[in-house]
């Protein structure tokens, strides 16, 4: 049988050998009371499928409880949420479960939380948030270790994965570059935001007027797009530093009789499917692989479980997502 092009998940093998997630993992890691031929069904089914246990998580010493606490500020799940399903579908496929918690930006609810966690003997933690910007550790002397993803630790002894902004905003504005743009502006989030300042900062040689800075929103792209075309700019190109305000923007230039990409090329930052996908044209943006980044840091948890901890500050790149807003690589493909 041909494997899939997706790594085939525990769920997956049980799906085939007609058992249960729990059933499956038994089998797979010799533990529990299975009929011999139950085993070997399970085995057969993940032979088949290609489907190969995570190393890290089959080696957790025994006496765990295989819970993982995510600790994170994103209220809304934005973030966090594709995050948090990324983590999952690492730790142990099937084998581990996430508590998420949600601290709401409050200190001292944050502090419960961990003692909670604590409380019910988590075997790691995985602190995540709504803002890419340093922040100050968890706790100190902590019993577990301590991953955090998107959001990172102002001390350089922890473990941090955060995506490449820079490198995202750089790949968007060679994107632009590149299909002939030559006039680029940026558009963006407030000005002491973090991941505005390292956005504009990388895309600024390429810029021909200073960022306009704003709110997150379609109503501040609109604005920002009024803006421009009022006070007689000339661009063919508009770098935003959302998805929402790019849409905003693409809104007021078609009101204004400009097209998107012929007259002017727009791309956005996020990837938000709901915002890409209802623009008109369909936006091309910067993807920061959100689910990847739960991924990596659930993998850099497991590591730090089993007594191989990579302390430091990791970086993972951005993609970028072409579509119709740019007239190159209609159909969504990564760059």
């Amino acid at each position: 049988m041909r494997k899939p092009d997706r790594l085939a998940t525990i769920r997956d093998v049980a799906a085939l050998a007609g058992v249960s997630v729990g059933t499956a993992s038994k089998a797979l890691n010799d533990r529990g009371s299975l009929r011999a031929e139950t085993r070997q069904r399970v085995r057969e089914a993940a032979e088949r499928l290609g489907f190969q246990a995570n190393a890290a998580a089959r080696t957790l010493n025994t006496g765990r409880t295989y819970t993982v606490g995510m600790i994170t500020t994103d209220s809304i799940g934005r973030f966090s949420i594709p995050l948090m399903l990324g983590a999952e579908d690492a730790l142990g496929a099937g084998q581990m479960s996430v508590l998420l918690c949600d601290a709401r930006d409050d200190p001292i609810r944050e502090q419960y939380y961990l003692r909670t966690l604590l409380t019910r003997r988590v075997d790691g933690i995985i602190v995540t948030g709504r803002r890419a910007q340093a922040r100050p550790p968890l706790g100190v002397g902590l019993p577990v270790p301590v991953v955090y993803a998107f959001v990172s630790s102002t001390d350089p002894a922890d473990c941090s994965i955060v995506p490449d902004e820079a490198g995202g905003a750089v790949k968007a504005v060679e994107h632009l570059l590149a299909t002939g743009r030559r006039r680029i502006v940026h558009v963006t989030g407030p000005e002491h935001h973090h991941s505005v300042q390292v956005r504009a900062e990388a895309a600024a040689p390429s810029l021909v007027r200073p960022p306009l800075f704003g709110e997150w929103s379609e109503a501040w792209g609109r604005q920002a797009a009024g803006m421009l075309l009022a006070d007689d700019t000339a661009f063919d190109a508009v770098f935003a530093g959302s998805d929402q305000i790019a849409r905003g923007v693409v809104d007021t230039l078609r009101a204004a009789g400009r097209r998107v990409p012929q007259d002017v090329a727009v791309v956005g930052f996020d990837n938000w499917d709901v915002m890409v996908s209802a623009c008109q044209p369909p936006l091309s943006s910067v993807d920061m692989d959100l689910d990847g980044l739960g991924r990596a840091a659930a993998n850099l948890l497991l590591a730090a479980i089993n007594g191989e901890p990579a302390p430091g500050h990791h970086v993972r790149p951005c993609r970028l997502v072409l579509r119709e807003s740019t007239a190159v690589g209609v159909g969504g493909g990564p760059v």
